[in-house]
């Protein structure tokens, strides 16, 4: 597959590295690099995914104006990128309870759980401090024999995780076809076999009610669904929230208020908020 590197350079870099990481995967970019200098930023997206229009409109518009960013767009030699990543993904340990690793890496049989994610470049390892930070409350939450969805699910490790501690039934939910089948393929790793796995977004919402909704999608997409979640959540159930930054927590936090939603508490790391809700 042929591949083409996005080199941006964005000033300051902090955080508007991490912001702009998530823009350009939500523009389809699958995988990044950091450049030469603190301020560089390599992106890499499929040839046949790049719409030069998208990239434009993200990146010469003053979407935030209190950064500046410059970009270049050069093809790439063709090569197998993703077993290029894959030889650099480590596992990791969540508060000393949660193993996350890959096919290849060596077991941990002294963790709680342990959780076996063929990456495949999917958002959703537990690298990132979001989806770090909903897995440490997942493992906080009791959520034996409680209905579990798992919104803009990635590699479906929540999901899994959820599974894992009994809970029932559990529905995984990602609009992106690339992490929908990684998703299916992560959740037969983990035997997982009750685990529905669905290709779609918040519009697939119906009827179902739940008691744990996750939701790690981004501030937008969140501001957007969260009138949706209300609507399938028990009465005393909880929303997670994680994918914004702490600047933008007032928000969510307002619309969580005018959707019935009581804010209960939040974690911070990197500046990536998660945070915690419940319907009154």
């Amino acid at each position: 597959m042929k591949y083409l590197e996005i080199k941006l350079n964005i000033e300051p870099a902090d955080p508007w590295k991490e912001v702009y990481t998530s823009l350009m995967a939500d523009a389809g970019c699958d995988s990044f690099m950091d450049g030469d200098g603190e301020n560089e930023l390599l992106c890499y997206i499929p040839e046949k995914d790049y719409n030069e229009d998208v990239f434009k409109d993200l990146l010469e518009s003053s979407l935030y104006p209190e950064v500046k960013v410059s970009y270049s767009v050069a093809p790439m030699e063709d090569k197998d990128w993703n077993a290029a990543w894959e030889a650099n993904y480590e596992p990791v340990l969540i508060d000393g309870k949660c193993y996350i690793r890959a096919p290849f890496h060596a077991p941990m049989p002294e963790a709680e759980y342990e959780i076996v994610i063929e990456p495949k470049m999917s958002f959703g390892t537990a690298h990132h401090a979001t989806t770090a930070q909903m897995v440490s409350y997942l493992l906080e939450t009791d959520v034996h024999g409680k209905a579990v969805l798992d919104m803009g699910a990635g590699t479906g490790v929540l999901a899994i995780l959820a599974t894992m501690k009994g809970a029932s039934p559990v529905t995984a939910i990602d609009n992106d076809e690339w992490a929908y089948r990684n998703g299916v393929e992560n959740a037969q790793h983990n035997h997982c076999d009750h685990l529905k796995v669905l290709l779609g977004d918040a519009s697939l919402l119906g009827a179902e009610r739940y008691d744990i909704i996750l939701a790690n999608i981004n501030r937008n997409i969140l501001l957007q669904d969260i009138p949706h979640y209300v609507k399938c959540m028990n009465d005393n159930a909880l929303l997670f929230l994680s994918g914004f930054y702490e600047e933008d927590l007032p928000a969510l936090r307002l619309c969580c208020a005018e959707n019935g939603l009581r804010y209960l508490d939040h974690k911070v790391k990197d500046k990536w908020v998660a945070a915690r809700f419940e319907k009154i």
